[in-house]
């Protein structure tokens, strides 16, 4: 049977279309038209390039065939599959290029196509390289080591998209086990560590349909339901990592302000100007949230006596916290896309700066200039907020703001939950933010899943950090989220309204906010390029004690 499955596994063009078609299902996988991730779904869709790289690796040629040859096989499938899951899982963006940007259809297409394309290739080279690790291994050593060396390759893949040249992590296959029994390794090793079981998972599925005896297929099965059961088991035994810091209420803003016109004077300016304003003046909730760049212009080109009015509206209730996004900053200082405070008693305004600021968005790359000139966006270069920022003080809690897609990455997050003091490795457990607050806009993407899967990627935070997420955005999803990610509470998308509510925060640390925090994702640099030497110098020694292999 694996005979006959090899050789209709070995027609190129067939390969090409079953890798992207398995591709376009694990973008499915993280979050559906009604925004649930699928994590069996997404193992399956990889199980599948898994059987492909599994076809290949057991043809006759490719045991003679040249290093470069092997690679570059392993390479197409890996490049086909991850090429039509990055499409199918960012194809908005075509949305804010030309919808909004007024930039071509068709140069819009081509651009998603080609950023595809480019970020494809960490996976391409992975699945390249787990060939080249793979060659020769059979039996016991092909479903062992092969599942372990997919899952450290394919991490290695994620990583260097989530980090190298700015990081644009969206989509990491962690997030379609939001959900699922991964979930419960979230407080443990972060979605990138979910990442990697799942792909080494999608492997040892690929793998038990090669020729192998029952009780090799038994004891995988066995090995796989241990993993999986393992962090569920002991999260029942010891419960949660953090404790209860009390309740509070609060009330989330969502404008609904059309993107196309929210910088137009006397339309979606004045819109946006007169709706939060007034919410804002007539808020009584002890804290109030409105989304990121809810008030538009700069303080300095405010109507006058607009934020003057606001300040004084709060001072006067000082019991009262507003958390309000907007661009602040002067031509001589520079611009930052912040959060600023009004009220809560604090004895200096607070202002968050954004970090990791949007390539194209919110600041432009060296030498795309010409990029930018192609759309009619009113974007310019903002200046970068630091890693570490204080949190906000307020009534028993602590919140650490971030913005728009700046929940992607779990490590910074992290990284305010320890000490920052030099030669200082010591936890500040006691000073860690009690909950997270994300002020988002991505009504440049419409009424699209890119919603659905920025809300599921704020509920994975969630669970890591094990911290409520509050949501204020200007279209949807604003949500308050639990610290074990599950939404309490959501507004329509596309709707305008408040939602009021209530969140517990919570204190203590999780191991994943105490070693993420310390060192960032080195330990998992580390540990998947380790389990690749591994598998080269396991590979060299099989070379040398069985049949010679040409290279």
């Amino acid at each position: 049977m694996w005979e006959s499955a090899r050789q209709g596994l070995s027609s190129r063009k067939f390969q090409a279309i079953c890798a992207l078609l398995a591709g376009g299902g694990q973008a499915w996988s993280l979050a559906d038209g009604q925004g649930h991730a699928h994590g069996a779904l997404q193992v399956l869709c990889m199980a599948i390039l898994c059987a492909l790289l599994l076809a290949e690796h057991a043809h006759p040629q490719n045991q003679i065939a040249s290093f470069q040859r092997l690679w570059l096989r392993g390479a197409r499938l890996g490049g086909w599959f991850a090429w039509g899951w990055l499409c199918a899982t960012f194809w908005w963006l075509f949305i804010s290029m030309h919808v909004y940007g007024g930039m071509p259809s068709a140069l819009a297409v081509a651009a998603v196509a080609l950023l595809a394309g480019a970020l494809a290739l960490y996976y391409a080279a992975a699945c390249g390289c787990w060939l080249l690790l793979m060659r020769g291994a059979t039996g016991c050593a092909l479903w062992w080591r092969g599942s372990l060396c997919f899952g450290a390759v394919w991490t290695l893949a994620e990583l260097m998209r989530g980090q190298w040249f700015t990081g644009f992590p969206w989509g990491a296959i962690g997030y379609a086990h939001v959900d699922s029994g991964l979930q419960a390794y979230a407080a443990w090793i972060g979605v990138y560590g979910m990442g990697a079981l799942a792909a080494a998972g999608a492997m040892a599925l690929a793998v038990m349909f090669t020729p192998m005896t029952w009780f090799s297929r038994i004891r995988l099965l066995g090995i796989c339901g241990v993993l999986l059961a393992a962090p569920w088991t002991v999260q029942q035994v010891r419960g949660d990592w953090t404790l209860s810091a009390g309740q509070a209420s609060v009330r989330l803003l969502q404008g609904n302000i059309a993107q196309d016109e929210k910088f137009i004077p006397g339309r979606g300016l004045d819109e946006a100007l007169n709706w939060y304003g007034q919410r804002l003046h007539d808020n009584q909730a002890p804290l109030v949230v409105a989304p990121e760049t809810a008030i538009p212009l700069l303080p300095s080109s405010l109507p006058a006596g607009y934020w003057g009015a606001l300040a004084q509206r709060f001072t006067a209730q000082p019991d009262q916290l507003a958390l309000v996004g907007m661009p602040v900053g002067s031509l001589q200082s520079g611009y930052s896309n912040a959060v600023v405070s009004l009220g809560g008693g604090l004895v200096q305004p607070y202002q968050y700066n954004k970090h990791h600021l949007v390539p194209f968005g919110e600041f432009i790359p060296p030498l795309f200039r010409w990029f930018m000139d192609l759309m009619q966006i009113p974007l310019g270069d903002f200046q970068r907020g630091a890693v570490r920022q204080p949190t906000v003080a307020w009534q028993n809690q602590r919140l650490a703001l971030n913005i728009c897609y700046e929940d992607l990455f779990g490590e910074e997050l992290a990284a305010v939950f320890v000490s920052d003091a030099p030669h200082s490795a010591k936890w500040k457990a006691e000073a860690a933010p009690t909950a997270l607050v994300n002020v988002s806009n991505i009504a440049w993407f419409g009424d699209s899943i890119a919603i659905d899967q920025h809300l599921n990627i704020s509920r994975l935070r969630a669970i890591e950090l094990q911290r409520p997420m509050l949501r204020a955005t200007n279209t949807g999803a604003t949500a308050i989220i639990d610290h074990h990610g599950r939404v309490q509470a959501q507004l329509p998308r596309q709707t305008r309204g408040e939602l009021n509510g209530t969140f517990e925060g919570r204190t203590g640390l999780t191991p994943y906010a105490g070693w993420a925090g310390r060192w960032g994702l080195k330990p998992l640099w580390m540990v998947c390029l380790l389990v690749c030497l591994w598998a080269w110098r396991a590979r060299t020694r099989l070379q040398r004690v069985g049949p010679a292999v040409a290279p």
